[in-house]
């Protein structure tokens, strides 16, 4: 399958796959004009991927979001609940929430999601970044 790359723009993050290490990265500031149709490409890539995807193989999803509004945030709700629905029938899915270290706002939005979701299959992990 081919990899997934939309590049980041003022108001729209980096999303790329990288297929070898099957890392799926969102990084930079989400807030674009249209959520749904910015990630809408994102969606219907990883649902693809996932129905041609050897489920014994790892995948992570690094989310090093520096400002998201709340429409971005009801899509990463979205994201969360796809990939656990994934995880629940065997896949290998981790999530690494990444924030700087002194900024406290982003943890907590992390440790939000953790709650909200009350995950049983998918890893979310929450990694301090050093500036």
């Amino acid at each position: 399958m081919e990899g997934l790359k939309i590049e980041a723009a003022t108001r729209t993050p980096d999303i790329s796959f990288d297929s070898e290490k099957n890392i799926l990265e969102i990084k930079g500031k989400s807030y674009p004009s249209n959520v749904s149709d910015y990630y809408m490409p994102v969606f219907s890539w990883l649902r693809e991927y996932f129905k041609q995807s050897d489920s014994r193989r790892e995948f992570t999803v690094n989310i090093e979001l520096l400002y998201f509004n709340s429409g971005s945030s009801k899509v990463l709700l979205e994201l969360f609940i796809l990939l656990e629905a994934e995880a629940s029938e065997g896949k290998n899915i981790s999530i690494n929430w990444i924030y700087l270290e002194d900024d406290e706002d982003n943890l907590e939005y992390g440790k939000e999601f953790q709650a909200d979701l009350q995950l049983q299959f998918l890893k979310f992990n929450l990694v301090p970044k050093k500036i």
